[in-house]
């Protein structure tokens, strides 16, 4: 009876990987989004990021401020805000500064 059961075994658990992996794979995105903290990323971690998570924090910040919660969908906007959190957090007193809170007065004065 072993060497059927083992094959059984064998079989059902990759199949439970394969199933595993196609989940995780194609709610990749969905998961960023909800890890990503949007306008309450500080500034250092901000200008850490790469491009792309620059673009879904700055996109999930766009939503929080919405008050219609709509994504952006003008990659413009999106673009301009990014250029725009990233200088104000380059230039920021204090690096812990959440980027909704990212102004020209935090030039000057820690916030």
């Amino acid at each position: 009876m072993r060497t059927t059961e083992r094959p059984n075994r064998m079989a059902i658990a990759a199949f439970a990987v394969a199933a595993a992996t196609a989940v995780f794979a194609s709610g990749c995105d969905e998961a960023k989004k909800a890890v990503n903290a949007g306008g309450d990323t500080p500034c250092n971690e901000f200008v850490a990021q790469d491009k792309d998570k620059q673009r879904i924090t700055v996109t999930k910040f766009l939503e929080q401020e919405r008050s219609d919660k709509s994504a952006p969908t003008n990659d413009r906007t999106i673009d301009a805000a990014i250029a725009s959190i990233e200088l104000m957090c380059r230039a920021q007193a204090n690096p812990d500064t959440p980027i909704r809170k990212a102004d020209l007065t935090g030039i000057f004065v820690p916030k």
